[in-house]
């Protein structure tokens, strides 16, 4: 066998090695896992638009384009979030999570706080585009009043 025959062979070794353990490794993701990661994302990126909107109303100053923006972040993600809690996404799947076992033992519960925030923020959209900071400040209160009653039921951290 040539050096050459020998290199490729090295090199093909190598390369089935490294698709065995990357394939090993996206297998290992569990759907559990993955919903989990998702809808952490999400709500972080819900923190990020809703500290958008704050920031602007405690500064008295809004920027439509930057409102409609982060409003519509928070009605979208919402629409989003309402899918990424399959059962067995809890704890118990072994998946570091804060979501409390009432949101798939009270199922209906849940699923109608979700259409009640996606209902509010659907509002925000509609009043980001006005540009009134009146308009904006209520309706961002009533998008965070949804957030907290669905998280000091179903949120293990509050």
């Amino acid at each position: 066998m040539t050096l050459s025959n020998k290199l490729s062979l090295a090199v093909l070794g190598m390369s089935a090695a490294v698709v065995a353990v990357t394939g090993t490794m996206a297998v290992a993701a569990s759907p559990a896992a993955t919903a989990v990661t998702t809808r952490q994302a999400n709500f972080k990126k819900m923190g990020g638009a809703m500290k958008v909107l704050k920031d602007q109303l405690a500064s008295g100053s809004i920027d439509k384009a930057q409102a409609v923006a982060a409003a519509k972040t928070l009605a979208a993600t919402g629409r989003a979030q309402a899918g990424l809690f399959p059962n067995g996404s809890g704890a118990s799947a072994g998946v570091k999570t804060d979501a409390l076992p009432a949101i798939w033992t009270n199922r209906a519960t849940f699923d109608s706080q979700m259409k009640a925030y996606i209902a509010q923020a659907d509002k925000l959209v509609a009043a980001a585009g006005t540009g009134n900071a009146a308009a904006i400040g209520a309706q961002f209160k009533a998008v965070g009043g949804t957030c907290g009653s669905c998280h000091k039921q179903f949120r293990a951290d509050n």
